[in-house]
């Protein structure tokens, strides 16, 4: 009797974030539809996640549409565009105009203009200095050395729609999943299935996940985050090859933590070139960069500050309690000590969730080549996508979307070439009875053929 725990498919993918869910859409669209998609989490989007704060919908992860305005049309703008998404322009250059002392006074905009441009000076001949002393030649020098000065001029859009920007991931699966009321009803969709073990071979994959569920699949694609796969979540056997771990162990992960900050009024100043600001504190990266929401949601009183990597972690591993405390203390420097307590605050912790483990990939500013191409080849029947497998595109949404077409595209080829080859081997089973008669026949003495009018062909007389 078969165990009822046990599923059979032909391709099941490990992650339903833009990526994952990008994937199983192209394979839907090319004819191949027993797909699983086993998602860990209660809800698709992975690192795209809204949330509920001061009567406004705020997105955790990913919040901007970038790129926009560029050469190459941003798919993830056209997808937003289609489904009339609400989004908001965001200047992030007129926070040089708005940075704040520890007092409270404001840089003159000259000063500040003047310290910045000596910053993005100084960042560019730094990048040229290591250009030069590089033993990486400028033709295979790839990933974040392809610096495009002139991308700096794209635009960005932050997206403030209530349906969130997860919106755009649900209308591409009810293309290919069975939805109904806004809710994918479909069973090819398991949520809350975490994988713990993947066991190739070349004969397919078994997957194996924390609740003791047994998934049997031709092919995987696998969309763990680049800092899930650097965790020990997922396990293989036999262990991936050493040059795949030595890829994965070579990009960075960035952790992105944006602090929401609900208060009873604003007292901050507002307008078009007022909506970020910075902080100038001795300690680098605390509570730096700051916006306000007034320009998205008016009348919101919602700040956001942002932190990244070592700050991130610091104040994940605290109370939001003493983050507030912390915050509060910066803002009363830049704007008094007459301002009001945040009534509410939502500090996402994205590095201590074990599903994600940071934010985005960040690849060395000079990479080696082969290492983007390790990122992104499959190990047998185990492929790899997600935006740390984009090349040109890591860090943002648009690359995984994109990186989710490529794998679909490089396993549909593979697919399409292993049909061929058991097509050809099932025609060399026929072939062999044949061939060895016919090995025989042309051992017969050729005085025992005769020639048959009615057949039309020689029949050996035995």
């Amino acid at each position: 009797m078969e165990n009822p725990s046990r599923t059979r498919c032909s391709v099941l993918i490990v992650g339903a974030g833009i990526s994952g869910i990008t994937a199983a859409k192209m394979l839907a669209e090319n004819g191949v539809e027993d797909v699983v998609i086993l998602e860990a989490a209660d809800r698709i989007g992975g690192r795209i996640r809204k949330e509920e704060f001061g009567g406004l919908t705020v997105e955790l992860g990913a919040g901007w549409i970038a790129g926009v305005g560029g050469k190459q049309m941003n798919p993830i703008w056209e997808l937003a565009r289609r489904s009339d998404l609400r989004t908001c322009y965001s200047d992030y250059s007129t926070a040089r105009y708005n940075i704040y002392d520890n007092t409270g006074k404001i840089f003159p905009s000259g000063v500040a203009a003047e310290s910045y441009n000596k910053a993005v000076e100084s960042a560019i001949a730094k990048l040229r200095n290591q250009d030069s002393d590089n033993s990486v030649d400028d033709e295979t020098a790839t990933g974040g050395a392809n610096i495009n000065l002139c991308g700096f001029r794209e635009k960005e859009f932050l997206v403030a729609d209530e349906r969130g920007y997860e919106h755009l991931l649900y209308k591409m699966a009810e293309t290919f999943l069975f939805t109904s009321q806004g809710k994918i009803l479909d069973t090819r969709l398991k949520l809350n299935k975490v994988v713990r073990e993947l066991q190739h071979s070349r004969n397919g994959v078994l997957v194996k996940t924390e609740d003791g569920c047994i998934y049997e699949a031709q092919y995987v694609i696998l969309s763990a985050s680049i800092g899930v796969l650097q965790s020990n979540l997922i396990s293989f056997s036999p262990p991936l090859p050493r040059w795949k771990t030595e890829a994965i162990s070579n990009i960075d992960i960035m952790v992105y933590t944006k602090i929401f900050l609900k208060f009873p009024h604003k007292f901050w100043p507002c307008g078009p070139d007022k909506e970020f600001f910075i902080y100038a504190h001795q300690r680098r990266g605390y509570y730096t960069f700051w916006q306000h929401m007034e320009n998205a949601y008016p009348g919101s009183n919602i700040l956001v500050v942002t932190l990244t990597n070592r700050e991130s972690k610091r104040i994940e591993a605290q109370s939001d309690e003493e983050t507030m405390r912390e915050a509060m203390e910066v803002l009363r420097n830049m704007f008094g000590h007459d301002i009001p307590d945040a009534i509410d605050i939502l500090v996402p912790r994205w590095w201590n969730n074990r599903f994600q483990r940071g934010s985005y990939s960040n690849y060395p500013i000079y990479v080696n080549p082969q290492i983007v191409d390790d990122i992104k080849a499959p190990v047998g029947r185990i492929f790899f996508t997600g935006e740390h497998t984009s090349e040109k595109f890591n860090g943002y949404v648009h690359g995984g979307y994109l990186s989710g077409i490529d794998t679909s595209k490089a396993l549909l080829e593979e697919m399409k070439a292993e049909k061929e080859r058991k097509t050809e081997s099932h025609k060399s089973f026929l072939l062999e009875p044949l061939l060895a008669l016919s090995d025989a026949v042309f051992d017969i003495p050729r005085q025992l053929f005769l020639r048959s009018s009615n057949l039309g062909f020689s029949e050996a007389i035995l």
